[in-house]
């Protein structure tokens, strides 16, 4: 199943007869069989190993003769694991038992004694169909269905949004976006657009606040030839040039009150004027706009206008920060994950339980912005399957990592220790090794394990 070089697929095989378990590593050498003898270890290996494809003896102890310990572990396991194909084993008075679990949600079952070339087509055609729904999650996470699929959430307040977004956009009105940098204002705005009437014409994005003032005025309303010095040809501003579709102001805050009232009053009249021009040209564009400024300070500062705020705010639709959207990040965090690793072609499957930990502890201040580009970094610079706390670089993940993994804690202690002796006699092999106590091929064998080869002398 295996292709040459490729990681093997693995098996958790749940069996408490040692010669069972035996007898199946054997038979499977394509595979990479993990063992359990009950239900705690099951679990655990399922949470460690995530293998697609389980084989769970329903006669597990401490109830060897019946079927109720096989079933309740199947129960936490396709909790732990919905997509996990899970192939239940049970003896031949026990075939009741074996449909039961096939109706909890079991993948399949059989029985014993087995037939090695039956059980391996059972579980070689598990493999494959856990492979092919794998696959299938992949491609419609990447290609959104809807306008709004693009929007990633499994939160109440997100959700909510999402709703408000869906019930406006049919309807020719005004929505101002309001909310922190990062949190997906522009996204929003496309998705009022495309699921609008207009959704055949253009989407004009401008920056109010990325634009010099100087500039910015002929960038929405264009300018005619010789309007001044540099103007060689008309041009066509942002907003004409959105005629029949949607222009989308970001950062409307930050338009300087000169420009404010010539917008107003192009809302109001829906005409344009260009710049050194005399003519008035209307033009037909829905209007979105967006800003993370609180509008109605802004209003009372007398740094923005009164009439123009209720011009763009026909329809208000405030954005939840990251912090405020339970479950958001790390759902987001796997999926960019599966997008960088995919880009970058690194073999990064996915996160640690510590990274995952990590991330839902952090504010995320820049918002989904910044925990994208987090991700990004990390997927870069991973040189695991998995990413790690460590690799996100967060605060604090360091110290929150260590007790939870004995084995990580335990390797990366060994790890330092062979460090601090190769440094204390500068490399020498036979010097270091004394110092840890072990012999020399030992001292080599951790050097290849934790790639420190290039630390000797």
């Amino acid at each position: 199943m295996a292709e040459n070089g490729a990681a093997k697929p693995v098996l958790l095989v749940v069996e408490d007869d040692p010669g069972l378990q035996r007898q199946l590593k054997w038979s499977f050498e394509d595979l990479e069989v993990v063992v359990a003898g009950d239900r705690a270890e099951a679990l655990a290996a399922l949470r460690r190993h995530e293998p697609q494809v389980v084989t769970l003896d329903l006669g597990l102890p401490p109830d060897p003769n019946g079927a109720s310990e096989g079933l309740a572990t199947l129960k936490e396991m396709l909790t732990l694991a919905p997509a996990t194909k899970i192939i239940v084993v049970s003896g031949n008075q026990d075939r009741a038992n074996a449909v039961k679990a096939v109706g909890m949600g079991a993948y399949d079952f059989y029985q014993k004694p087995f037939e090695l070339d039956v059980l391996q087509l059972i579980i070689k055609r598990a493999f494959h169909v856990a492979q092919l729904e794998a696959e299938n999650r992949r491609l419609q996470r990447f290609a959104p269905p809807s306008a709004l699929a693009g929007i990633l959430t499994a939160s109440e307040p997100m959700l909510k949004v999402c709703r408000t977004i869906e019930k406006v956009a049919p309807v020719d009105a005004t929505v101002l976006l309001l909310g922190e940098s990062g949190t997906g204002k522009e996204l929003l705005a496309r998705g009022v657009h495309e699921l609008s009437p207009r959704a055949g014409k253009r989407f004009v994005a401008i920056n109010c606040a990325a634009i010099p003032e100087n500039l910015l005025e002929s960038e929405l309303f264009g300018y005619e030839k010789g309007a001044f010095t540099g103007a060689t040809r008309q041009t066509r501003g942002k907003i004409e040039y959105a005629d029949g579709g949607t222009l989308f102001l970001d950062e409307v805050g930050d338009l300087p009150l000169s420009l404010q009232a010539k917008l107003l009053r192009f809302l109001q009249e829906r005409v344009v004027e260009r710049l050194g021009g005399r003519e008035e040209i209307p033009v037909d564009v829905r209007v979105v706009c967006a800003t993370h400024q609180d509008l109605e300070r802004l209003i009372t500062e007398g740094r923005f206008r009164e009439d123009l705020f209720y011009r763009i705010s026909e329809v208000t639709v405030n954005i939840p920060p990251l912090r405020e959207r339970p479950g958001d990040a790390a759902l987001l965090a796997q999926a960019f994950v599966e997008r960088f690793a995919e880009q970058f072609k690194k073999p990064v499957k996915g996160l640690t339980p510590e990274a995952v930990a990590a991330i839902e502890a952090h504010p995320w201040p820049g918002n989904v912005r910044e925990l994208e580009n987090c991700i990004k970094r990390a997927v870069i610079m991973s040189e695991a399957n998995r990413i790690d706390a460590a690799d996100l670089g967060l605060p604090g993940t360091a110290q929150a990592q260590e007790p939870l993994n004995l084995r990580q804690v335990r390797e990366e202690a060994e790890r330092q220790a062979v460090l601090r002796a190769l440094a204390r006699v500068n490399g020498n092999i036979a010097r270091a090794a004394e110092l840890l106590g072990v012999s020399r091929p030992t001292l080599y064998d951790l050097l290849h394990r934790y790639g420190l080869e290039d630390k000797t002398q």
